[in-house]
């Protein structure tokens, strides 16, 4: 079975009235957070990562919540240490927005793409801090504008799965 049947089988393409993180209205949900959750599926995902991950690589970033688990899994499997991006400043603790050793070379990774805001947003806390960032690998491309979003900022968008294929109503 292909990475877009195993969505599907699972749930995670789900129809309806969403409000997505863009604030756009949508007919359809993708809630990777059910794949993400399955060993099989987050182990298959990471695979395809991983043949999509640049030589120079030397540190795989995820934006919370729904990329950690993608960069724990890719870089479990590379043996590449990983960081958390929060989405915001914290008022406690470090106050870091990024947690973990950011080193030279970064990969982001994330669940689904739509506007490409969070991307873009995590490239740009990630070069503040000292990265080298040129691309970003994510599951699902839902083709509203991230690729675009993207190369604003020089960043090539890699996507395991475009949202045509996963568009099969049940």
């Amino acid at each position: 079975m292909d990475l877009a049947e195993l969505l599907q089988d699972c749930g995670a393409v789900q129809f309806g009235d969403f409000k997505l993180t863009s604030g756009r209205r949508s007919k359809f949900y993708v809630n990777l957070k059910l794949a993400a959750t399955r060993p099989q599926i987050l182990d298959c995902i990471a695979s395809e990562m991983q043949q999509l991950l640049p030589n120079e690589t030397e540190v795989i970033a995820g934006m919370e919540l729904g990329a950690v688990p993608l960069a724990v899994a890719l870089s479990l499997k590379t043996g590449l240490p990983y960081v958390m991006i929060r989405k915001g400043d914290r008022a406690h603790g470090t106050g870091n927005r990024i947690e973990g050793e950011l080193l030279g070379n970064v990969i982001v990774v994330e669940d689904v793409a739509t506007s490409g805001g969070s991307l873009v947003d995590a490239v740009e806390v990630i070069r503040r801090a000292g990265g080298t960032v040129e691309r970003a690998i994510v599951v699902v491309d839902r083709e509203e504008g991230a690729n675009e979003a993207l190369r604003t900022v020089d960043i090539e968008l890699l996507p395991l799965v475009r949202i045509g294929s996963l568009l099969r109503e049940e």
